[in-house]
């Protein structure tokens, strides 16, 4: 982790780390929702899987998506657009943007994986 001293009334974080948090979280979801590890977990596998708890799983995977979207275009703009590149503040508020909203998503999964599981 590089830490320097570069901005004016702090310290500056490589970006790297917020972007590999995105990344991470991005992996996580992907693996909860395309991956099958939402519907395994909250709904059984084999012989004892629920089909209703699987359908209601599957309706809280596509309300996640919206917000997994936001995540992934912010992400993706942050680095594409060199205004925001070239402005570490602005940078930095984006990229945390985004984590948010892929914690907004997981919250999305669990929360609802477990209404479903009920």
């Amino acid at each position: 982790m590089q830490v320097i001293s570069g901005r004016q009334n702090g310290w500056w974080v490589s970006p790297a780390l917020p972007t590999i948090a995105n990344c991470l979280l991005a992996v996580l979801w992907g693996f909860s929702t395309a991956g099958g590890w939402g519907e395994a977990a909250f709904c059984g596998e084999g012989i004892q899987r629920d089909p209703i708890c699987a359908s209601d799983v599957e309706f809280v995977i596509t309300l996640s998506l919206a917000p997994a979207i936001v995540a992934a275009a912010v992400v993706l703009i942050s680095w594409a657009l060199p205004g925001v590149r070239r402005r570490p503040q602005r940078l930095d508020a984006l990229l945390t943007m985004a984590a948010a909203m892929w914690v907004f998503a997981e919250g999305i999964l669990f929360v609802g994986g477990y209404a479903a599981k009920a």
